[in-house]
């Protein structure tokens, strides 16, 4: 009957002991809210949203690079040495970092699921799972261009206290040190003749 479908539907959820069909549901639930899946779907979970249709394909075209430049390495050169894969995939590796990034920082703001959390699970352990083959098993780092500004202040901190002691010294009065003799006392046999003459 339609009209008691809910009590219906509630005593055969709640009939057995477990209850496994809610604990099921309740455990499906809470891992689509944890994993943040709606965040890669549209405003009307239609399907996949564009920016994460476009993310994958470019996590695709990574991996598929990172294939195709490993077959000529794999058995000349020591499983140490990418530079192959680090100098031809870098620009796609970049591309897809700054999608990412992209991604991260419009989906604070609402995104295109109109979610306003973290990115879903599928694109993070995506980009994970990238940069950990790109930093750790290809060993490729791109160079910092900061670093000859970090060298030129830490060397500026470092020589401070010696221009401070340096000019501290040449700038302050140095006093040439006047040794004051003390008066000598007169000898004791002096101190007798002058008792004597008193007395």
């Amino acid at each position: 009957n339609s009209s008691e479908s809910h009590d219906c539907a509630k005593s055969i959820l709640t009939s057995d002991r477990l209850q496994i069909v809610v604990t099921l549901s309740v455990f499906f639930n809470e891992t689509w809210e944890a994993a943040n899946c709606a965040n890669c779907l549209k405003n009307s979970s239609e399907g996949l949203s564009n920016s994460t249709v476009e993310f994958l394909d470019l996590f695709n075209k990574s991996l598929t690079c990172f294939e195709h430049n490993l077959q000529g390495q794999t058995i000349y050169l020591s499983p140490n040495n990418y530079t192959e894969v680090c100098k031809n995939c870098n620009e796609t590796y970049k591309m897809l970092n700054d999608l990412y990034n992209s991604l991260q920082s419009m989906n604070r703001q609402g995104g295109e699921s109109g979610h306003s959390a973290h990115l879903c699970i599928d694109v993070e352990d995506a980009m994970n799972i990238t940069r950990k083959l790109w930093s750790r098993t290809f060993n490729c780092s791109v160079p910092c261009s900061d670093t000859v500004p970090v060298i030129a202040v830490s060397s500026f901190i470092l020589f401070l206290p010696v221009v401070f002691y340096l000019s501290s010294f040449l700038h302050s009065k140095q006093k040439k040190r006047i040794l004051i003799l003390p008066k000598r006392i007169q000898s004791n046999a002096s101190l007798v003749n002058i008792q004597e003459k008193y007395s």
